[in-house]
């Protein structure tokens, strides 16, 4: 029932830049934190950045002062502005949401398929 969706991977070169968006669908009564991981070949999932209900942020070490995590609410989206890239950022970035479909349920967490970014050197 509940489906997020990611868009805006793709190639770049080091030192450019990328967008991703991830937009939640389907039965959601609402949303407690939405935010990125991400997966490079051989290695475990690691946190990106997260956002959470009052606008509180949370960024992996490697990716702070370059990367910035947004939510549009009203869009049930979160988007990652991504600059300064470098060939270490290459990995699958999966969205992610933990939310509630109704009001009575605990939250759940959901996953998107994910999408490719690859840096060049």
């Amino acid at each position: 029932q509940v489906q997020l969706v990611e868009s805006g991977g793709g190639l770049v070169q080091a030192g450019g830049s990328l967008r991703l968006s991830c937009a939640a669908s389907g039965s959601i009564f609402s949303i407690n934190a939405m935010g990125w991981y991400r997966q490079a070949p051989g290695k475990q999932r690691e946190l990106v950045a997260t956002s959470t209900n009052g606008d509180n942020t949370n960024y992996a070490d490697s990716v702070k002062g370059r990367f910035t995590i947004s939510r549009d609410n009203a869009k049930n989206t979160v988007y990652l502005q991504m600059n300064s890239l470098k060939p270490e950022d290459t990995a699958v970035y999966y969205c992610y949401a933990r939310l509630t479909k109704n009001r009575y349920n605990y939250y759940n967490d959901y996953w998107g398929q994910g999408t490719q970014v690859t840096v060049s050197s």
